[in-house]
């Protein structure tokens, strides 16, 4: 999926399902943001720190435009459930 598309639904989902984090049914953590972290890192298996850098009261994860384009519908509204934004194609979230 195009990233444009990938951002128009984080956009869509951000509406209703922001920080709804009750909704996630298969909890890989009781704690959104770890939750986040860790189907990220069993999406895009890698060795690097996922928090790619900070600024203020927000982090950028180090997930690729590449892997970007490869989430699932499903798994961006999960990711938007546990806080998850999309920002001129890099993933982050506030803190």
């Amino acid at each position: 999926m195009e990233i444009e598309k990938i951002e128009d639904l984080f956009r869509s989902f951000e509406d209703n399902e922001y920080f709804k984090f009750d909704r996630v049914e298969n909890k890989l953590s009781n704690r959104p943001d770890l939750h986040a972290f860790m189907l990220l890192a069993s999406l895009f298996p890698g060795t690097q720190d996922i928090i790619l850098s900070a600024e203020h009261d927000e982090v950028f994860l180090s997930i690729t435009k590449k892997d970007i384009e490869s989430l699932t519908e499903f798994h961006i509204c999960e990711l938007v459930r546990c806080g998850v934004r999309i920002d001129e194609g890099i993933l982050c979230l506030f803190i």
